[in-house]
This record gives C-alpha cells, structure tokens and sequence, in this order.
C-alpha cells in the first residue's frame, strides 16, 4: 500500500514538473471550466423558462432529447479542451515550447473525431443513466462497474485523437488495446493521483472550515466573506491543476505504451509501475 502510494506521489511530481514548464496548460482546464458553465446556462435556462422540468414524468421526449443534446454539446467542449491540453503536452515532450495557439490547433485540426467521440459517451451515458433509472440497488452497482470500465477502456482516447489520423471508433479501440497490451485493467496511477487530490480538497475544506469558525467567533462580516472567497478560489485551482496534471499523465502514459518515448520528462520505471497487470 506504502508503494502505491509512494508510486502515486512520484507521477504527481513528474507531471508537475512538465506543468511548471509550461504553466499556461492550466489554461486549457480553466477555458473548459468557463465554457462548460456556458453550456449549462444555455441549456438549463431556456428549459427553466418553458418550464419544462415542472412536466418531466420520464417519457417526455423533449426531455431526453434535450438531455442527450446537452451531453453533446458538454462532452464536445470537454473533449475540445482535452484535445489542445494534449496536443501541447506532446509538443513539449518532443522538445518544443508549446503555446495556446498551438494547442487550439491541435483541436481545430480534429473537430469531427472530438464530435464523434462526443456522440459516442453521451450515447453511452445516456444508454447507462436510462439502465440505472429502471433497476435496482445491485443493478445500480452493475451499471456503475460498467462506467468504470468505460472510463478505463477510454482513457487514453483523447492523446491516440491527437497523436494519430483515426476516427473516434479506431481511437477507442486503441486505448483499450494499449491499456490491456501494456499495464492490463488495474489503474493505480490514476486512482493514486486521484486519491491524492481528494486528500488536498478535504484538508483545505477541513482548513477553511476552521477559519470560517473563526471568522464568525470574531463576527467580522469582512473576514468570512475574505475567508470564503479565499477557499472557493484555492478549490477550483487545485481543480485545475488536477485536470492539467490528469492531460499530462495520459499523453506520457500513450507515448510510453505506443513506443516507450516519453521525451524524458518521465521515469520509465515510474511509468512502467503506475499500471500493473493482473495475475
């Protein structure tokens, strides 16, 4: 356990240092995050004006249209920015200095596959969410073991969309591939790295909660509200830090699994380690 751990710290650190190189890739999550927000808002609010959530008695067609619409939509712009964060990790890991520009480029250059792919997982999740609505507590469990495998299987889709020519189908099948190929269906490091960003948002909820006591203990109206805003900006920057890191790490695991060059900024041994296959 001490080792998963130690493994886990080491590929946080490896990935932290290729985004000290290149800090603007928190850049990418940010513009994710902004855009995202957007879509809810132009989804939920004409929804909210209709009052189409006050008639939904689960066969309403517009519902699940809407719905599926909006996964689209949300996925596209997250596979988007996914896309460019990778694309300009990869430059760095072939020795260039990437800017925005380039990773934007990246992604323009692969519009269809990243809608294709979005069509694919809100197809998925729609097809998983309908299961999940209509069985029970085990059934609800079986569903969720599903989505897992899904996410595993398509881990490393957006860096095989980057570094090759293929189609969203081609670029599933490839991650799975290479998954299984090289490290099997055990994903340490990326539970690992996980774990260890649950544990940074515990502590600064844990932290801020203290001050907030504080805060209220010495009635400063100023000092809470300074107080609050303080942790919510020190949370979504972990977040982006978390979603940087989480690009970087898949785009040194494809270049590690596809051939082995990870263009230095990565321990192979430490690569090698973050998946193990099953016995």
């Amino acid at each position: 356990m001490f080792d998963r751990f130690a493994r886990s710290f080491a590929l946080v650190k490896a990935s932290a240092a290729v985004l000290r190189k290149d800090s603007q890739l928190l850049v990418f999550p940010f513009m994710s995050g902004l855009a995202s927000l957007a879509v809810i808002l132009c989804f939920a609010l004409p929804m909210f004006g209709l009052k189409a959530f006050d008639r939904m008695d689960g066969h309403n067609a517009m519902i699940y249209s809407t719905a599926f619409a909006f996964y689209v939509v949300q996925y596209f712009v997250i596979f988007y920015f996914n896309v460019a964060l990778v694309g300009a990790a990869m430059i760095r890991m072939d020795g260039g200095v990437p800017s925005l520009s380039d990773g934007l480029k990246v992604a323009n250059g692969r519009l269809g596959a990243i809608l294709g792919y979005a069509v694919i997982a809100a197809t998925v999740g729609m097809v998983l969410r309908a299961i999940q609505e209509r069985v029970g507590f085990l059934g609800r469990i079986i569903v969720g073991m599903l989505g897992v495998g899904w996410t595993i299987a398509t881990f490393l889709v957006v860096p095989v969309l980057v570094a090759s020519d293929k189609g969203p189908i081609e670029s599933i099948k490839d991650s799975a591939a290479l998954l299984k190929q090289t490290w099997g269906e055990n994903v340490i490091g990326q539970a690992g790295m996980s774990t260890f960003f649950t544990v940074l948002y515990v502590a600064l909820l844990l932290g801020g909660a203290g001050l907030v006591a504080g805060a209220v203990a010495l009635h400063s109206g100023v000092l809470l509200a300074l107080v609050v805003a303080c942790l919510i900006a020190m949370l979504l920057f972990a977040g982006l830090i978390q979603s940087a890191l989480s690009g970087i790490y898949s785009a040194a695991l494809y270049r590690y699994a596809s051939g082995g060059n990870t263009g230095g900024a990565f321990d192979k041994t430490v690569l090698a380690g973050a998946f193990q296959p099953k016995e």
